[in-house]
């Protein structure tokens, strides 16, 4: 299992990718993804919420369990990955790519992102 250098990662599992435009991509990490087992159904929020840093912002149901989505920072939602309300899977098959949750304009980062390497040791993936 490898974690994208050039992502930040939260302890709740999530990763964040750069702002571009002060726009980040939200998605969970691969680690998350298998400990979870296959993902049926997936909850985001809503295009003009607020997340707020560390709190609950959707579900991730699998056939094992019910998980909570944090998000990684405080900001608006500005866009959510409809690919994957309609097939949930990609978050098993493509946590980094295709399987990404949403995105998130960024009002405030917390200092406790980790990096890939950090995230690593954290996760033991």
């Amino acid at each position: 299992m490898s974690n994208p250098q050039q992502l930040r990662y939260s302890k709740e599992h999530e990763w964040l990718s750069a702002a571009a435009d002060g726009v980040s991509t939200v998605g969970i990490t691969e680690h998350a993804a298998n400990a979870l087992g296959d993902v049926v159904f997936v909850q985001l929020p809503e295009v003009g919420d607020t997340v707020t840093a560390g709190e609950s912002c959707g579900e991730l149901e699998s056939t094992k369990s019910v998980s909570d989505l944090y998000s990684p920072v405080t900001g608006e939602v500005v866009a959510t990955n409809q690919d994957v309300v309609d097939d949930p899977s990609l978050v098993n098959s493509a946590p980094f790519e295709g399987g990404w949750l949403f995105k998130v304009r960024v009002a405030e980062e917390p200092g406790d992102l980790l990096s890939a390497d950090e995230y690593t040791e954290f996760s033991g993936s």
